[in-house]
Formats: structure tokens, C-alpha cells, sequence
């Protein structure tokens, strides 16, 4: 079990990535926090964990509400005393065309995708440099390094994540704090799948595996960049494409 007795914050936990990665985490030995919008999901994805073993909590969150996240943040420590990961996966997309966007769909992306990432960092930053140790990963893309058609917001946010990551790396270091990212490609999620065969069909013939990936590809990424076989590594964006940007 490579993260035996870690605690672990994982947000979007109720579906797709998150819920991946809660899930492996379990079943590595981790101790769980995880946060969603929505109780009931929460609920639902703690039984699923019990079930697999593992030991965990549900915190109800909006990312974006600074007071809710010191409050999980506050919770997680009196439950489990340390918090030794978080896992900032809370995202959303709202595409348009530039010249079709409005202000609320821009709004909206800045605000979870790029606000929402540096509330959950600021407060776990201050855990972690009291305990002197800690893994901060966030939640990128490949369209914050590419860009992508009508996701202008989308892929600013994303790219800011890679620039905050890079940034909080080089602060955090002398904590013996590691941060990192991870920028998917095009993974079959709930969100995906709600999308028309023809743009699935589109993503799947990007990758040179001729598949989009699944959202244990990326909680397999996480996992790695969590664990101590990763110890030396901070301020890296690992791209999970596929070979997609080949």
C-alpha cells in the first residue's frame, strides 16, 4: 500500500476523476476527506468506499465559499490530525465561442477552475507548513497548454493552474511541500459522456491509442505523484493524454 495511513483530501470527489482517484487512494491505504457540492452524491461514494475497506469522511463544499473550505479544512484536521495530500479536482466547463461567451460562462470557469483551486492550495499550504511536509496536487489539461475550440475560459483557467502550480512549488519547497499537476487528455467521465457521438468520436481519434482514457488513468497518475516514489518531483505537469498532443 503505497499511501498507507496518508490522509487525503480529494474535491469533486462524488463522480469521474475524483471519484476514481478516491477510490484508489482506498484501496493504497489512504485516510479520506471528500468533497462535493451535493450530500447525498457524498453519501452515496462513502458506502461505495466502506465497501472497498477503506476509512473516509464526507465533507459538503463550494470550492469558491473561502469560509466553507477553512471550515473542511478545519474538520479534516480535528478528524484525522494531518493532512497529508489534497487531490484539487473540483472543476466545471461552460463552453462558447469567444465572440458567443458570455460574462456568467466566463465567470462561472474562472471562478471554480481557477478560484475555487487557489482557496483549497491557500488552506492546505497553511496545514502543511505546520507539519512541515505535504502534496499538493491540481487538476489541469491539456487545453491549458494547447487551448481548444470555444473554450476560451476553459483553457485560460487551465493554464493559470499550471502557472500557480509551478509557482506555489518554488514557495513551498523549503516546507518539504511537493506540488504538481496533471493535465488529461480527453477522459471518459460523466461530463464527456453526455456529449454528442461525434465529438466522442472526435476525442477518441485524437490519441494514438485510438481511445480516450478512463478516469482510473488519471487516478493512477495521482497515486504515483502522491507516494513517496515520486519524492523528488515539485513543479511538474504531467500530461495523461493518450499521446494525443504527439
Amino acid at each position: 500500500m503505497r499511501l498507507k495511513g496518508k490522509v487525503a483530501i480529494v474535491t469533486g470527489a462524488a463522480s469521474g476523476i475524483g471519484e476514481a482517484t478516491a477510490k484508489k487512494f482506498a484501496l493504497e491505504g489512504a485516510k479520506l476527506v471528500l468533497v462535493d457540492l451535493k450530500k447525498t452524491d457524498i453519501d452515496q461514494k462513502l458506502a461505495e468506499i466502506k465497501k472497498l475497506g477503506g476509512e473516509c469522511i464526507g465533507i459538503e463544499a463550494d470550492v469558491t465559499d473561502r469560509e466553507k473550505v477553512e471550515q473542511l479544512f478545519n474538520t479534516a484536521v480535528a478528524q484525522y490530525g494531518r493532512i497529508d495530500i489534497v487531490i484539487n479536482n473540483a472543476g466545471i466547463t461552460n463552453d462558447a465561442k469567444l465572440v458567443k461567451m458570455t460574462e456568467q460562462q466566463w465567470d462561472s470557469v474562472i471562478d471554480v477552475n481557477l478560484k475555487g483551486v487557489f482557496n483549497v492550495a491557500q488552506a492546505a499550504a497553511k496545514v502543511m507548513i505546520e507539519q512541515k511536509s505535504g502534496v499538493i496536487l491540481n487538476a489541469s489539461s491539456i487545453v491549458g497548454i494547447y487551448g481548444n475550440f470555444g473554450q476560451t475560459n476553459y483553457a485560460a483557467s487551465k493554464w493559470g493552474v499550471n502557472g500557480m502550480t509551478k509557482s506555489w512549488a518554488k514557495e513551498l519547497g523549503k516546507y518539504n511541500i511537493r506540488v504538481n499537476a496533471i493535465a488529461p487528455g480527453f477522459i471518459s467521465t460523466p461530463m464527456v459522456e453526455k456529449m454528442p457521438d461525434k465529438a466522442k468520436e472526435m476525442m477518441k481519434s485524437k490519441s494514438v491509442l485510438n481511445r480516450m482514457g478512463k478516469p482510473e488513468d488519471i487516478a493512477n497518475g495521482y497515486t504515483f505523484l502522491a507516494s513517496d516514489e515520486a519524492q523528488y518531483i515539485t513543479g511538474a505537469i504531467l500530461s495523461i493524454d493518450g499521446g494525443t498532443v504527439i
